[in-house]
Parts: structure tokens; sequence; C-alpha cells
């Protein structure tokens, strides 16, 4: 009997019918087939009424499991006996009615024995158990014969602690008198009706285990007592140190980390530092990542646990995203798909139901039942990002690139490049999918920098861009960015354009002779490495001889800059270039640049610089090996610039130092000042008469060549700028002026950002404000601001005077009335 919907198992059945709920890795109704294997009956019929295809597509027909299914579906309710009247109508022989969401090992052999030596037309099997409340209780005399049934009974009414477990055998003239028009119970009317004809009915009392899965707690327990085997099962995978299963592949760096009794289903990742502690149930491919812990609890399959994660005493669904340093606690239940923010903490008995968001820093104190937070924005400032085959999957991906195909003309051309990693390759390959089925023709750059693939958008008639990266320091999180023409950054116009048709599901799917072909361009990189060298003084950095030490940072950079660098004349000594051993390993940035400090000096090298995995960012080190600091690196460019004696406008967010106007002071340049986003900053660069735009983190923009970041074009430009300098590089940033900016991030629930914006707006009003990008307010000791973050529940704060004491005042003050904005305005979370 497997119809049942499980309505207090909830969230767990909230998409799954009670008898597919996992107990030790596997679906409880299997522990039950199982059984009836053991004592060799093969013959199966499966009453299904709620989400019958989840159990169909599970068991199939039953051979994989030694057994023949068949399965009766119930159209209307038709009560426990009136399903298995359905189901055994035309059967002339004994059955056996059994529950496939109560766990047992209990002796059916036996049973069936006891059948037919008292010649009996039902036999009920029987249990003893401590509480009868929830169960029916039946009295039998001495020798076995039921006398009496009480469904459900008060404190009162109990007479007996034998319950009804259930498991029946049914003498097939039984099954006649179960009516076909109408529900029928066999507790409330077949066996009632039975005693009142004389028949015999008896009870057989079990020794075995026999747990109804009726509730959460009795979830939890079923699991608890498997792993102490008060139930004898058929438990998948290798059994170690007695009390730990371990399933095929997985992926586990120290068995010590696991703490008996414990099961960790198939393709589980345990990664470094990461404890599975007693009483933990891991179905198949869980991943805890570094530092999370988990212990009496049970987490479905496909599920993923941040860093430093802490779930005790809770049950997690199917295919979850838990953050880094979420807390989960005693009796929690979350459902399938939920995602957890960062450092939300989810207290004691909450319920989460299927598919809810809960945003980063929450406090849940109350069931989320109908209520879900989906994200307002599928985009963020890098593109699409997402933690590989947990939240962007290759059918996301798919998806998601349909939109961008939806959004342009049937036959636009796109062109295609990725980074090194296969999870990018695995991406990639599925967004080129999603643009080919709406029609859009792909070229497809394989491993290639980001530049090179925004240098074909300004060369060449593509409508847009696509590459693959893995986020700087997290190789599971894969980035998806977009850009446009002339290679800028994705614009707000078409971004609302992917997210409209990706969110409403209308995408356009071509017919089988319109599907989008795919080219692979040759001499790409060629075509990159001559329009660079033609927009630079290649005679002048000739001449200097320049000798330069490149770490590549594993990026792709190495195909192309050497291109640029033998003509030009440069001296190079080459570190980490790009390696097929390194394409999933996080890259650790400042260890390369430490590295490339030693090696400044020794070679005699004028300067060093060291490439971000995307090569977009630079990171710089003068002659004497000591690295430059991104803000000074950025006014280090200002100043070379300044000095050549060029003309034209510079663009900068308008978080960047206001020394950038006290350096340009005088020199002719104007600068323009942007929203903090890399879009507007490089649409702004696009324009006419820019000649520069960069922002603190090393990324920099030279928009004759191309209007993006550009690593590669930003250290040939920086030598094209030092080439006439005679002073060397470490003079240079010695005399550039000191800034005093501070930043800081103050967490901010994502309800109450709009209201610190409206109510700061208010209190400010009258004073001198610059409302390009948050709030940012002006007096005689420099400016502060406030900046909502696009993607996480915080806003930053940025304040900048002459000095950093004055510059924490600033902050201090700003400060103070975003705190007392959000003390006064504070609503409970959860609700």
């Amino acid at each position: 009997m497997a119809g049942g919907e499980g309505t207090r198992l909830r969230p767990l059945t909230s998409n799954q019918p009670k008898p597919m709920v996992p107990i030790v890795g596997k679906p409880c109704m299997e522990h039950i087939l199982d059984l009836l294997r053991h004592h060799g009956l093969t013959d199966v019929i499966v009453t299904v009424a709620f989400l019958p295809q989840a159990i169909r597509s599970y068991f199939g027909d039953g051979e994989s499991l030694g057994l023949e299914i068949q399965y009766s579906v119930e159209e209307t309710p038709l009560g426990t006996a009136g399903s298995v009247g359905l189901a055994t109508r035309r059967l002339d022989e004994p059955v056996l009615v059994i529950s496939g969401d109560a766990l047992c090992d209990v002796d059916l052999t036996r049973m069936l024995e006891a059948h037919r030596e008292q010649g009996a037309a039902v036999t009920i099997g029987l249990k003893s158990v401590d509480n009868p409340l929830e169960f029916g209780i039946v009295v039998t005399d001495e020798d076995g014969r039921i006398e009496r049934f009480l469904e459900k009974p008060s404190w009162g009414q109990v007479f007996s602690d034998t319950i009804n477990t259930g498991i029946y055998v049914l003498e097939p003239e039984v099954l006649t008198h179960i009516p076909d028009d109408r529900p029928y119970d066999f507790s409330k009317e077949l066996f009632p009706l039975l005693l009142e004809m004389g028949r015999p009915l008896y009870g057989h009392v079990f020794d075995g285990y026999w747990q109804d899965i009726g509730n959460l707690d009795q979830y939890r327990q079923a699991n608890v007592d498997a792993l102490d085997e008060r139930v004898r099962l058929n438990v998948p995978g290798i059994r170690l140190r007695g009390n730990v299963w371990i399933g095929e592949g997985v992926d586990l760096h120290d068995l010590n980390a696991i703490e008996g009794p414990a099961f960790v289903g198939n393709y589980c990742r345990i990664l470094p530092e990461a404890t599975v502690g007693a009483y933990s149930v891991l179905n198949a491919s869980v991943t805890l990542r570094e530092n999370a812990r988990t212990a009496r609890c049970v987490i479905d399959t496909g599920t993923h646990v941040g860093r430093a994660a802490l779930i005790e005493g809770a049950i997690v669904g199917r295919s979850c995203d838990i953050r880094s340093h979420v807390q989960i606690g005693e009796g929690v239940a979350v459902g399938d798909e939920v995602t957890i923010g960062e450092e939300s903490v989810l207290q004691p008995g909450v319920r989460v139901y299927p598919y809810k968001e809960i945003e980063s820093g929450a406090l849940i104190h109350e069931s989320l039942i109908w209520e879900s937070r989906v994200s307002s924005r599928l985009f963020d400032q890098w593109g699409v990002s997402g933690r590989v085959n947990v939240d962007l999957t290759p059918e996301v991906a798919i998806r998601l690139a349909t939109a961008l195909g939806t959004a342009l003309r049937k036959g636009s051309r796109v062109v295609a490049s990725r980074d090194a990693a296969p999870a990018c390759r695995m991406i990639k390959r599925a967004v080129i999918t999603g643009l080919t089925a709406a029609g859009v023709d792909v070229a497809d750059l394989r491993v290639l920098p980001a530049a090179v693939n925004r240098h074909m958008l300004k060369m060449e008639a593509f409508a847009a861009g696509v590459h693959v990266t893995t986020h700087p320091t997290d190789p599971e999180v894969v980035r998806i960015q977009f850009h446009e023409p002339p290679g800028i950054s994705l614009t707000p116009a078409l971004q609302k354009e992917i997210e409209k048709h990706y969110t409403r599901g209308e995408l356009r799917r071509v017919g089988y002779n319109e599907v989008g072909s795919i080219t692979y361009p040759v001499r790409v990189r060629e075509s990159y490495a001559q329009d660079l060298l033609a927009s630079v003084d290649a005679g002048a950095v000739r001449a200097r001889g320049f000798r330069v030490v490149v770490d590549y940072g594993y990026s792709a950079a190495s195909f192309v800059l050497p291109l640029v660098l033998g003509p030009l004349g440069v001296e190079a000594v080459a570190a980490h270039a790009f390696s097929t051993e390194r394409d999933d390993q996080p890259i650790d940035v400042p260890e390369l640049v430490a590295q490339t400090t030693r090696l400044v000096s020794p070679f005699g090298a004028d300067l060093g610089v060291v490439f971000d995995r995307g090569a977009e960012r630079l990171h710089l080190i003068d002659e004497r090996g000591e690295e430059i600091p991104l803000d000074r690196a950025l006014l280090l460019f200002l100043r070379l610039i300044g000095s050549d004696g060029k003309r034209g406008k510079l663009a900068f967010p308008v978080t960047v130092t206001s020394q950038v106007e006290h350096l340009l002071d005088g020199s002719g340049l104007e600068i323009v000042r942007t929203p903090a986003s890399l879009a507007e900053l490089t649409k702004a660069a696009s324009g006419d008469d820019f000649i520069f735009a960069g922002a603190v983190g090393g990324g920099y923009v030279f928009p004759d060549f191309l209007p993006g970041y550009d690593g590669m074009a930003s250290l040939v430009k920086l030598l094209e700028l030092l080439a006439p300098v005679e002073r060397p590089l470490s003079e240079l940033v010695a005399s550039l002026p000191q800034s005093a900016l501070v930043h800081e991030r103050i967490p901010c629930p994502w309800s109450q950002k709009g209201t610190v914006m409206r109510v700061l707006h208010e209190r400010l009003e009258g004073r001198r404000l610059d409302l390009t990008d948050g709030i940012k307010v002006y007096d005689e000791r420099g400016w502060a601001q406030v900046l909502p973050d696009p993607d996480e529940p915080v806003v930053h704060l940025y304040a900048e005077g002459r000095d950093e004491q004055e510059s924490r005042e600033l902050q201090g003050e700003l400060r103070g009335l975003v705190e007392e904005i959000l003390a006064t305005e504070e609503t409970p979370v959860g609700a």
C-alpha cells in the first residue's frame, strides 16, 4: 500500500509520496520490498494514489529488485480496503497486505504459517507499543482470535497495548465483501463486518521491529534505529569500523572525519576539515564544504552544505543550497530545493517548505510555508553566478542562453569562450546548446581570455559575447559573463530582456531547419595581438628594452600575451602559465604576488605583474620587489596619463578616492563619475573622447583599444606610458598622494534597504548630496557615502577625509544614522 500522502511529514512529503522518504540511503518502500523478497514474496501489486509516477519511475517493473511489480492506481480515494479490493479483484489466492511507509523487519514467513495453521480468514499483524493512542487497538483471546477493535482510542479507552500494524493476510473470499462503488476501510468496516459474520479473524504478535513513519519525529527515529541496527535492513555501501556505512565513489579525505554511527551515500563529498557527527545520514551526492559539520540529521540527495555550516538534529530535503556559516537547529525540517543564504540561522522547530529562498543573515524563528523570496535579480554585478551543479546546472545554463537567444534576432551571431576548468567547459557547451536552439549562430573560441571575446565584438558583427569563468577564489562557483558590442559589459536594457524571457519561460525554439550553426574562428589570437600592437607606440617600447616578470596566474593569457611582448622587444620571465593540471584548483593571488616579489630583484626586472584567473586584472610589483597597493596602482596610471599630455575624459565610480581629481587638476583631462558597477563604467568608457577608466581592484580600461577590463592591454599600455619616463617605478609610486579612503559593510535585510535609503535621504535634506549611486554627502572635512549592495543584504559605507582620523569620523557619523534607522524600523524576519 503506497498511496499515502503523508501530510504530517511535510515539508518532506510536499512533493514526494510518503513511501518514498529515504531511510539510510533507500526509500522506505524499497526496504519493505527487500523484506518481501527475503521471505520469498516476489509477485507484488503496488497501490498508488498521490504522485504515482514518482513510485513507478523509481521501481519500474521490479526486475532490478528480483520482483515482479504491477501497479494499481486509485482515480478517486477508495479507503484502505477499497484500494486493496481494486488491486486484487481477479486474484484467487491468499494476499499479504503491507504498508510501504512503515519500516519493519518482522517475520512474514511465520505469520503466513500461523495463518494457515489457524485456518484464519484474516490474520492481522500486531505489535506491542508504549503509546497506542495513534493506532488502532486490537484485543484477542488466549488463542489469538480477535474479539474487538478500537480505532485511535483516548487513554480512558485503552484496554490493550497491541496495535494494528496494517500488515494483513487475507483469504480470497474476504475480498468479495469489499464494495467497488465507494470508499471502504479495513478496521472500521470490513473487519467488524467479518467479526459480526463469525468469520475467523486472528491476531499475530510480531517480535521484530515496526515503526510507522507518520511524523517527522518518527522519521528521525527510524533513521537512528537503522544506524543502531534495531531494525535489520540491507544498508547500501561498505561497512567500516562496525557502524559507519560508506557508499560508492565517496570523496573523503579522512575517515576520522566521520563519527559513527553514520551513513554516507554514493558520491558524497566530504572536504577537508568537514566533520560528519554521530547519527548523520547523508544520502547520495551530498557535499560538505570545509569546516561544515552535521550531527543527528538526515540530509537528502544532492544537497550542498557550505563552509562552516552547522546542521544538528534537522532534516534537509533534496537539492538544497545551504550557504556558508548557516546554522540549522534541532527539529528543523527543510523541504526540497531551498536556498539558505550565508550566516542565516534557522531556530529549533522551524519548517521551511520547498523552493523557498532565505536571504543572507536572516534569523528564521517561524515556519515558512506559503511565503517565499524569489531572488529579484537573475544577474549579479559580474553576470550570472552559481555553484556548479547546485544552482548553476546545465539545465539552467541552457534556459539562460535560450533567453539570450530569444532577446536577439533569429540568425544573430554570438561569440563564446571560456576558462580552462572542466566545469566551465560543461556550462559553455550548455550555453551553446541554448543559443543554437533559439536559432542563433555561435562562434566558439574555446579556451581564451574574455578580452579576446570582447575584441571579437569590437571587430566583427557579433550581437553579443558570452564568457564562462570561475570565481577568483572558489573554483566551484562559475560565472557566465555577457558582453555587448563594442565589447562593453551587459547593459541593463538587454539584461532586463533576458530576465523577462527567462522568468516567464517565453523562449524561442526554432524548427529543425533553423537551428543555429557552430563555427570555430581561426587566428583570433593573432588578430587581437596585431590590433593591440597597433594601438601603442611600439617603437618607444622597443627602445626602452623592458625586462618584466609575468605571472600568468594559470590564465589563458599565456596563449596570447607572448604574441605581443615578442614584437615589443620585452624580455619576460614567465611563471604559472596555463596548465590543465590546475584548471579546477583555486588560485591564491596573494601567494602568486608574494612569489613574484621574490623574482623581480634577482632578475633585474623593471617591474612584475600578476594576472588574475581571467586575465582581466593586474597586480603590480616595483623594481625593488615591493607590491604596489591597488589604490595606488590606479593613481599611478593617472599620474602617467596626466603627464603624457593626452586630452580627453576619464571615468571612475563614485566610490573611488577624490585624489583622482587632485592628481589631474590642471591637466586638461575631464573626470566623469559613474555608478559603482562594471556595466556603467564600461558603458561610459565606450563614449566619445574617453581615454581611460578604472576602479580600485586592478581593473583598467583603455577604450581606444577595448572598452572593458583587459589585463594584457593594461600591461602593454603601462609599458607605453613608462617608456619615456627615466625614473624607476618605486620613485613614481612614492611621489603619489596618499588616500585616506575607508570602507566597511553593515548588515541590512533586503526588506530594510529601501527604508534606510529613504529615511537617510530625508534626514540629510539640505546637505550637499551626490545621488549618482547611493547617497554621497559632503562637508568641509570630505565625504561619506552609503551604497546598498545589489547582491547581498548589506550596505557599504565609504568615507574620505583629509586624513584617516577624519575619514573614520565621517564614517562613524553615517554609520550611526544607518544603525539608528535600522533599529527604529526593524521588523521580524521569517514570518
